[in-house]
């Protein structure tokens, strides 16, 4: 089993490295890689420091890892020093996007279920990460990413690639009314099915790309429902519960 999922168009930039981690069933704990749910810190960490060396980044590279808290909240990384890396207690307080110009620092995202985001600018040289349950998107996180992107660091949309990674998909995400109706101006995305509704998070969050300007040549969807993929993804909804996350990465290589 591949151990790292990847985007195309991403991949083909040789200064950005970005990768998101899979399952794998012979690592400790399913080669989890969240530090706040209960697993024994020592292996989560052990765990980290095989993405990182798999991915062969530089050792001095700095990890940021966010509370992430299913809010609007986006924080720009200046400051190169590992962040929620190897304690919870020094992650990004209540952020669920993060953005950086900086090389050598890595930005991370942890999921289940919900959708993570990576962007680059590719003129600008400017990376995020992003969080996006359904409260995520409701809240247009995604969006406010762009707008913060272009209005720090005077990005471009239109130079903006994006790569929508492995989430729960319309097919399994079942949600009701009171959810549901945050959606409604698109029956594209919420589908009525007896009483209840089925969304479709990473479409949601396509059309936030490209109600800011992206181009939709440049956004690239993995089509990966966590759900259906349960033995290569963890997913919360699937596992009733699960304690696993799986991390989405991105950095600018020095």
């Amino acid at each position: 089993m591949n151990s790292f999922y990847r985007f195309n168009h991403l991949s083909s930039i040789a200064r950005c490295k970005h990768a998101i981690s899979e399952k794998i069933s012979s690592e400790s704990y399913g080669f989890s890689v969240a530090l706040h749910t209960g697993e024994v810190p020592e292996v989560i960490i052990e765990n980290r420091k095989k993405v990182m060396k798999r991915l062969d980044w530089n050792k001095n590279a700095s990890f940021i890892v966010a509370n992430q808290t299913h809010s609007d909240h986006i924080v720009v990384i200046k400051e190169h020093k590992h962040r929620g890396w190897e304690q919870v207690d020094t992650a990004v307080e209540g952020c669920d996007a993060l953005i950086t110009k900086k090389k050598d620092i890595v930005l991370t995202i942890l999921t289940a279920d919900c959708v993570p985001i990576l962007l680059m600018d590719t003129k600008r040289d400017v990376i995020a990460a992003v969080h996006a349950g359904w409260r995520g998107s409701k809240a247009e996180i995604l969006a406010k990413t762009v707008k913060k992107m272009c209005d720090v660091f005077s990005c471009d949309p239109q130079h903006i690639i994006a790569g929508i990674g492995p989430a729960i998909g319309i097919c399994c995400y079942e949600v009701d009314s009171s959810v549901a109706k945050h959606f409604h101006a698109s029956q594209k995305v919420a589908l009525p099915q007896k009483d209840k509704y089925m969304l479709d998070l990473p479409e949601i969050n396509k059309q936030q790309l490209l109600n800011t300007g992206l181009l939709e040549s440049n956004i690239e969807m993995s089509q990966l429902c966590t759900a259906c993929e349960v033995d290569r993804f963890f997913s919360y909804r699937k596992e009733k519960g699960c304690s696993g996350r799986f991390m989405s990465v991105i950095g600018l290589c020095p």
